[in-house]
């Protein structure tokens, strides 16, 4: 995928400007950077749900939505109706549906796949389980689920890992890790640099235009920190930390 000198916002506010970069199928890419600095807004553009108001984007050999069939995308899990009365199992069906068609009703192949999923995630159990009885972490796991039931080639993942616990952390990026193994392509927001540094192995920080782009050696150096970041770290001896902005998973609007 790619994006090549990409501008966008909401009612006339800029999210995103100028933005230029190259993506490599197969490849486990984090993109990170402050609250409202665009990582959301980059999502979906790439997943079609935003036009920019101007640049080219090319998803998947051609502009986004055009193979969207081909494409997971999973939102911030705090935009979820979390009370909509539906199963684990039906929620991850859904994965589904985009290749089915619309007078298509899901096989056993469908029904294997998503056994499939859920057995991938460590949910096996919960199958039947209202969606929003699960913890925080098994809703996290489910919605991956859903997404690797749609045996997708690009994943857009809006901070999968963020607010989960370690094991829930480590099981999910080994699933991501494996998928991008198979030849998939991964990409996911976080401002959890530590987990962005361990997983990762490219980092692009946004801060409405691109400030870095590489390793995470490359990008989690102090002085490049502090460019994207700004007044949110300060140094403590010889060590730079990010001082965590505790809700940085505001909805997404015109500050994106």
């Amino acid at each position: 995928m790619s994006l090549t000198s990409v501008s966008a916002g909401y009612d006339g506010r800029v999210a995103v400007e100028d933005v230029t970069l190259d993506i490599a199928t197969g490849s486990l890419t984090a993109i990170l950077g402050p609250n409202g600095g665009g990582k959301t807004t980059l999502l979906k553009i790439v997943a079609g749900l935003l036009r920019p108001w101007r640049g080219t984007v090319l998803v998947l050999g051609g502009p986004p939505g055009r193979e969207a069939h081909r494409v997971a995308y999973v939102p911030q899990a705090e935009l979820v109706d979390w009370g909509f009365p539906v199963s684990v199992w039906d929620v991850v069906m859904m994965g589904r549906y985009p290749g089915l068609g619309p007078f298509r009703r899901p096989g056993s192949h469908d029904r294997d796949r998503v056994r499939d999923a859920l057995t991938q995630v460590g949910m096996g159990d919960r199958a039947q389980t209202q969606i929003g009885a699960l913890s925080g972490g098994q809703r996290r796991r489910a919605f991956l689920a859903r997404a690797l039931a749609a045996d997708p080639d690009l994943y857009l993942l809006d901070e999968p890992v963020t607010g989960v616990d370690v094991t829930t952390q480590e099981d999910l990026m080994a699933v991501l890790g494996a998928e991008a193994g198979r030849g998939k392509t991964v990409v996911a927001t976080t401002h959890d640099l530590a987990a962005a540094a361990h997983h990762f192995e490219r980092l692009i920080a946004v801060n409405r235009r691109i400030v870095a782009d590489g390793n995470p050696d490359q990008v989690l150096a102090s002085d490049v920190l502090a460019e994207i970041y700004g007044g949110h770290l300060i140094t403590i001896g010889d060590k730079t930390v990010l001082l965590d902005d505790a809700h940085h998973h505001d909805p997404e609007g015109p500050r994106r």
